[in-house]
Order: C-alpha cells, then sequence, then structure tokens
C-alpha cells in the first residue's frame, strides 16, 4: 500500500496531462480530503488552507451541514431542469431577499454566467433608449465566457480571444473624472467590484462608489456590483457594498453561496428587473442540489456569527501581518474582512507560494509578482490566523533570502 501511496502524485499530475485540456498552471499537489480550514494530500501530509477554492469554502472544507443538506436533497430531488416549480430555489431566493434591498433573483451554476446574465439584463434595461454599453475598470475581472470576458479588463485575458463582442469601455480604478467623462446616453450599466480580487485585491473608494450610482442615475444606466469573491460575508458583512454608502440595481453572487458546490445569482431590484418571459434561462441554474446547499450555508453563517467572526479575524490578520511592513519583507496590507492582499517588497510572490506549500504546510495564491491573496475560511480560528501569519512570514524569510 506504501508503494501505492508514494507514486500517486506522480500519477494524478500524469494523467491530468493526458486527459484534461492545458488550462490550469496547477500547483504540483493532489488534494484529496479537507477538513475545516485544513486541507489533505494523496502522501498524507496537511495544508491550513487560505486559499478555500479561491474564496469558496467559506464554512471550510466537508462542513456537517452542507454534507448533510446534499445528501439528503440528492436522495430526495436531484433536478427536473426550470419547466417546473421547485422549493429548494423558491425558499433560497427568499432567504437572499429577505436579507438584502434587492425584489427579484435569478440563478446559476458560477459566476461568469452571473454576470452574463448581468450584462444582458443591463442591455435589455437600456434597449427602448438605444444604449448598449457597460463601463468597467481597467484591472477589473467579470469571468471567462465572451460576454463577462469582454467586461474584463485585462488584457492578457482578452486578447487571445478577439474580436470580442463590442459595446465594452474600460476606465481606471478609483478615477472618478475618467468615469463621468465615459458615460453616456449609450451606456446601459456601470459593472464594478466592490473590492477587485483577481488584480490583487484593491477597494474602491467610497467616493469613487458615490459618483458611479449618481453617474448611473443621470444616465438611466443601471449601477451591477460584482460581488462574485466579495459577498456572502467574505469581508465582514453580507454583500460588500452594505459597507459603503451606495445600493446598486444588481448584484451578482457566486463562490461562497453554495458553502463550496457550485450555484451563482444575480439580484436586481424592480426597477432593474427588465426581462421578459424567454429572456434568458438555464437548465441547471438554481436546482435543488445546489440550493440546498446554498441555504444550508446561509443557516451556518448567521448560527455561527460568521459575519462577525470575518471581521475579527481580518482584524487579527491585519495586526499579525503589519509588523511584517516594519522588517522589510511587506510593503502593504489591504482589504477588508479575510480578503487580503499583502504586497511584497521584492517580487517573490509566485516563490513564497511555492515555499509556504512545500516547506510550511500552507495554502496562500499569488496574483501577481508582489502580491499575494489570502481569502481563508469564515470558520478560520483565532490559533489558525495566528498559526497562518506565522507560516507565511517563514515563507516570506525563505523567499527573500533572509535568515
Amino acid at each position: 500500500m506504501s508503494d501505492l501511496v508514494s507514486t500517486t502524485t506522480a500519477s494524478g499530475i500524469d494523467r491530468e496531462a493526458r486527459v484534461h485540456l492545458q488550462v490550469y498552471a496547477r500547483q504540483p499537489l493532489v488534494i484529496v480530503r479537507g477538513e475545516g480550514s485544513w486541507v489533505w494530500d494523496d502522501q498524507g501530509r496537511s495544508y491550513l488552507d487560505l486559499v478555500a477554492g479561491i474564496a469558496v469554502n467559506v464554512l471550510g472544507h466537508s462542513h456537517p451541514a452542507v454534507a448533510n443538506a446534499l445528501a439528503t436533497q440528492a436522495r430526495t430531488l436531484l433536478t427536473v431542469s426550470n419547466l417546473y416549480y421547485t422549493l429548494p430555489q423558491l425558499d433560497l431566493a427568499e432567504m437572499l431577499l429577505a436579507r438584502s434591498p434587492f425584489d427579484r433573483a435569478f440563478f446559476v451554476n458560477s459566476g461568469t454566467e452571473a454576470n452574463e446574465a448581468a450584462i444582458k439584463l443591463a442591455r435589455r434595461h437600456g434597449n427602448a433608449r438605444g444604449a448598449y454599453e457597460i463601463i468597467s475598470l481597467i484591472g477589473a475581472f467579470h469571468g471567462r465566457t465572451l460576454g463577462s470576458l469582454s467586461a474584463t479588463g485585462q488584457p492578457k485575458y482578452a486578447t487571445p480571444f478577439a474580436p470580442l463582442p463590442d459595446g465594452f469601455i474600460h476606465v481606471p480604478i478609483n478615477d472618478t473624472d475618467a468615469l463621468r467623462a465615459a458615460v453616456g446616453d449609450r451606456t446601459a450599466a456601470i459593472l464594478l467590484e466592490p473590492i477587485q480580487g483577481e488584480s490583487g485585491i484593491h477597494p474602491l473608494d467610497d467616493a469613487y462608489l458615490v459618483a458611479a450610482r449618481e453617474a448611473a442615475d443621470q444616465a438611466g444606466a443601471l449601477l451591477i456590483l460584482d460581488e462574485i469573491q466579495t459577498g456572502i460575508g467574505r469581508t465582514g458583512t453580507f454583500f460588500a457594498f452594505e459597507q459603503t454608502p451606495v445600493i446598486p440595481d444588481v448584484v451578482t453572487l457566486a463562490k461562497g453561496l453554495g458553502g463550496g458546490a457550485p450555484i451563482g445569482a444575480l439580484l436586481a431590484r424592480e426597477s432593474a428587473s427588465s426581462f421578459q418571459l424567454g429572456d434568458h434561462g438555464t437548465t441547471l441554474g438554481g436546482n435543488p442540489l445546489t440550493a440546498a446547499a446554498a441555504i444550508a450555508t446561509l443557516r451556518v453563517i448567521d448560527e455561527e456569527g460568521l459575519l462577525q467572526r470575518a471581521r475579527e479575524r481580518g482584524q487579527q490578520f491585519e495586526a499579525g501581518l503589519k509588523p511584517l511592513i516594519s522588517e522589510g519583507l511587506v510593503t502593504e496590507i489591504r482589504g477588508r474582512g479575510l480578503m487580503i492582499g499583502v504586497e511584497t517588497a521584492e517580487p517573490i510572490a509566485r516563490r513564497v507560494v511555492e515555499l509556504a506549500r512545500e516547506e510550511h504546510g500552507l495554502l496562500v495564491n499569488a496574483t501577481g509578482d508582489t502580491t499575494l491573496r489570502l481569502v481563508p475560511p469564515l470558520v478560520i480560528s483565532p490559533v489558525e490566523v495566528d498559526d497562518g501569519v506565522a507560516r507565511l512570514r517563514a515563507s516570506l524569510l525563505g523567499a527573500s533570502g533572509a535568515t
């Protein structure tokens, strides 16, 4: 048995190379089990996971409430398509609307699908006045399907697939003059992440969000907030926009919504709900299985006080990481709650990821040469936060060549 275990990692990597489209720059790690804030590889080694499925596993790994909800629902009804009514979907819609300023919900399977739906909704809303342009930000990430990719303001993702659909304008982050200049009669929507995630955890200023709200109102356009990564308690409130002066017309959700199960959502105010019968649809979106997982996730968030815990653990991370600035290892800590960006003093972020994994049993993510992204489970404990900071510091010291 030991010989079999010793070859499984290489076997997994070799098998992936043979059978899977080569689109992922995967780390050389085969993860076979998870519990709470920890995962184990096929060699039995444990890792403190500060990636959490890229902000997906808000309840950690294998939370019993989600596991039980999935098992119970799987024995009852998996899916029947959206040709029929299903009760878990309606229960979930009511739960989300009850805790938000929105009036309508639409369910999909992923974040990019939620943003596709939002883009279509914006164009439907603007159709009567000939408005079709979507304004988003340089450095934004809204997904990889053609519509959401067009809204993503990062050429490295878009260039290989040109020509993309037109009608998308990108402006600099937190530049209110550029934003106001871009908005006009053809503007159907302004699409923003409250905190840019993929480009390195860059929050939008409150003044910028207020300017976006005002510009959208003046143009008759929608303000859409992409909370795929910032939502579901990640920043210490259920929606990140709750910590800002603005309320959007539409918000998109995914990642943490299902506690690990794939589900996304679009929530819209009545005034923005312009879809008509047959305008949009999905076969699997909001199916009973994933809706049940999302319902269980929302209940645990409330029962275990995870919004407050996200704020507290975020403050603990910040306090633990700040001394790294005076040590010359880090230049900036930014973010909100448990969505944290760590800017390294040297372009060593990817080396830090490698050393953290191989030498210190820690999983972190690099979004650039100098940026580390920490998005741990909301259930992470105070002891685990301190442990994570210590392991990260050791990894930074190793990558910088310090002793």
